[in-house]
């Protein structure tokens, strides 16, 4: 839904009697708007396999989920939707692959779903289509999860930031919004750092920001709501990767387990300093 102009409030104040119209249009006018990158990660008890020698992560009966820390800044995104009044849109740059992933999201409470079409070749070529939309279509506050679990690059929140040059908090643990202020708390080496920002902010979401026992499975109504929230796809803007994938490589298989007698600490002793070498 547009934004109404001043005249045509105007308009609808001369033409209504009943002022409780007017007031959800002038609520709509300056309500907040929330933006959550969501990446699709592979659901962590997927079994994973590559292919093509190792050069291409193979998708082939993989469950995809919601990035965690994604997930954790959609939550908080609900939460001020909830609690203070907000608009949450959710945004992804992939393929329609994704589409469950992002009806998922709104049947969670996203009122919409803007998906850019292209593949994810890298982190640059994510942050390029993300900021791009960016400029066209400002939010007060932007939520991207501080790494996603499958490549952990932690770079996308930063290089948006960088190139909307809007203020960036990251590994934010908690966060609150008076007027157009923010107050973000975020992790540090040692403590923690508490930060006043001015709006609009971009922020990499985390556990902290919400706990695991916050986090919303979709009912049967929001799933049914999903159905008819709009999910745009838009097209991309031309973005050349800057780094490539070389191939894959499994951990390492783990060792046989060595079984020894609750009696023999001799022979544990010995284990743990000529074997393991832990002591």
């Amino acid at each position: 839904m547009n934004q109404p102009t001043y005249y045509e409030l105007y308009k609808l104040l001369c033409t209504h009697n009943n002022l409780k119209i007017f007031f959800i249009f002038v609520f709509h006018l300056f309500l907040m708007k929330i933006l959550v990158c969501i990446s699709c990660v592979p659901d962590t008890t997927s079994k994973i396999n590559f292919k093509e020698n190792d050069t291409v992560f193979d998708d082939q009966g993989v469950q995809f989920v919601i990035n965690p820390n994604d997930e954790f800044g959609l939550t908080r995104a609900i939460w001020f939707k909830e609690k203070v009044g907000a608009s949450v849109d959710v945004l992804h740059v992939g393929q329609a692959s994704a589409d469950p992933t992002l009806r998922k999201a709104l049947a969670i409470g996203a009122d919409k779903a803007i998906r850019i079409d292209t593949p994810a070749l890298d982190a640059f070529v994510v942050a390029d289509q993300i900021s791009n939309y960016l400029q066209a279509n400002p939010y007060d506050l932007i939520i991207a999860g501080r790494e996603s679990i499958d490549y952990n690059g932690s770079m996308v929140p930063g290089l948006v930031a960088a190139k909307c040059d809007i203020a960036f908090v990251n590994t934010c643990v908690q966060l609150e919004i008076d007027g157009s202020t923010a107050t973000a708390t975020r992790e540090m080496d040692g403590g923690m750092e508490v930060l006043s920002v001015d709006l609009p902010l971009i922020i990499g979401s985390q556990k902290g920001l919400v706990e695991e026992t916050d986090l919303r499975i979709p009912n049967m109504r929001g799933i049914m709501q999903a159905r008819q929230k709009p999910l745009e796809v838009v097209p991309a803007v031309e973005s050349l990767a800057k780094s490539a994938i070389q191939n894959f490589e499994k951990p390492a298989p783990k060792a046989a387990v060595k079984l020894i007698p609750a009696d023999d600490i001799d022979q544990l002793i010995d284990l743990l300093q000529n074997e393991a070498k832990v002591l």
